[in-house]
C-alpha cells in the first residue's frame, strides 16, 4: 500500500529589512486551480475583446455605408441646386433684357447670391454644412428673382398700358388728319395758286372734278362746326378735326350732316353741286391749319410724311 505524498511548495516573502519572513504554503492543486482560473479569465477577455472588435467593424461598415448614401444624396441635391441656379440665372438675364426693352433701370445681381460653389469635401468642412449654405444662397437668390419678376411684371404692364395709350392717341391723331380724296379718284382741275380766271386772285383750295350728285366724303374724323350757305362758297360744310385742322367742302348740291355731328373718316357728308360762285359742277376742297389755308394736294393720298414725322 502506497501512501500519496502531497507535493507542497513554499513561497517566502522576505521584506527588504529582513525583520520578518512571510511564508505561504501552496500545493500543486492550488497552482493548477489558479492556472485554470487565469486561463478562463484570459480566454474570456480575449473572447470579449474579439466580440467588441467584430461589433466595432460592423458599426464602422454600417457608418461607411450610411455616409456613402448620404454623400450620394447630398451630391444629388448639389446637382439639383446647380440646375436650379442655372435656371435662375436665365430668368435674371431675361429680367435684365425686359428692363432694357421697357427702358427700366437695370439692377446689379449679387454674385455671392447667384454664383456659389459646387459642393465638395474641403478639409474638415462638413458636406452637410456646405449643402445647407448652398441651399440658403439659392433660396435667397430665388426670392430676389421672384420679387424682381413681380416688379418687372408690374412695370411691363404699366409700360404696355402707356404705350397702348400712346398708340391709341397716335392713331386718333392720324385719323383726324385729312388723308383721303373727298371725291374718290377725282382729279385736280383747279390748283392751290394764283389764277386769272374766273378772277385774278389766290385760290386757297383745290377744285376736284366730279359729276353733279357725286358723293362727298369726310377727309378725316372730326365734328361739323358749320353746314349751310356761305356766300360765294354756296352750300358748304366745315369740319373741325380737333388738332388745328379744318376741312371745307363747298359748292355742294346737298348737305347730309348737321352742326355738332361727329363724323368719321370717309363718311358720306354731302353731294357735289354747283352752288355759290361756281362755273360748273365740282368740289371746292380747302384745308385749313391753325386758321391758315394750306395746299390740300399732299393730303389727298395719305398723311404727308413731314406731318407724320412731327407726330409724338
Amino acid at each position: 500500500m502506497k501512501i500519496a505524498i502531497k507535493e507542497r511548495y513554499f513561497i517566502k516573502v522576505v521584506p527588504q529589512r529582513g525583520e520578518t519572513v512571510h511564508r505561504f504554503e501552496v500545493t500543486r492543486r492550488h497552482i493548477i486551480g489558479a492556472a485554470m482560473v487565469l486561463a478562463v479569465l484570459v480566454a474570456g477577455s480575449l473572447g470579449f475583446g474579439a466580440l467588441q472588435i467584430v461589433r466595432a467593424h460592423a458599426q464602422v461598415a454600417q457608418l461607411q455605408t450610411l455616409t456613402s448614401k448620404q454623400g450620394d444624396q447630398l451630391r444629388t441635391i448639389d446637382h439639383q441646386t446647380t440646375s436650379i441656379r442655372s435656371q435662375l440665372q436665365k430668368v435674371q438675364k431675361q429680367n435684365q433684357e425686359i428692363r432694357q426693352l421697357i427702358g427700366a433701370k437695370p439692377t446689379k445681381t449679387s454674385d455671392r447670391r447667384t454664383r456659389g460653389r459646387r459642393v465638395a469635401m474641403h478639409g474638415n468642412r462638413p458636406l452637410v454644412s456646405l449643402v445647407a449654405r448652398h441651399v440658403e444662397m439659392l433660396s435667397a437668390a430665388s426670392a430676389q428673382t421672384v420679387e424682381e419678376s413681380n416688379v418687372l411684371r408690374r412695370l411691363t404692364m404699366h409700360v404696355l398700358n402707356i404705350r397702348h395709350l400712346q398708340s391709341l392717341t397716335r392713331a386718333r391723331l392720324i385719323a383726324s388728319i385729312p388723308s383721303i380724296d373727298p371725291v374718290e379718284g377725282a382729279p385736280i382741275v383747279g390748283c392751290f395758286c394764283y389764277r386769272t380766271s374766273p378772277d385774278v386772285e389766290f385760290h386757297p383750295g383745290v377744285d376736284l372734278a366730279a359729276n353733279y350728285g357725286d358723293t362727298v366724303h369726310a377727309a378725316a374724323a372730326g365734328t361739323v362746326v358749320s353746314a349751310g350757305w356761305d356766300g360765294g362758297y354756296g352750300k358748304k360744310v366745315d369740319i373741325d378735326h380737333g388738332n388745328g385742322y379744318h376741312t371745307w367742302y363747298a359748292h355742294l348740291s346737298q348737305i347730309d350732316v348737321h352742326v355738332g355731328q361727329s363724323v368719321y373718316k370717309n363718311q358720306s357728308i354731302a353731294l357735289v353741286g354747283s352752288t355759290g360762285f361756281s362755273t360748273g359742277p365740282h368740289l371746292h376742297y380747302q384745308v385749313m391749319l391753325d386758321g391758315k389755308a394750306v395746299d390740300p394736294a399732299p393730303y389727298l393720298n395719305g398723311v404727308p410724311s413731314k406731318v407724320l414725322a412731327s407726330l409724338p
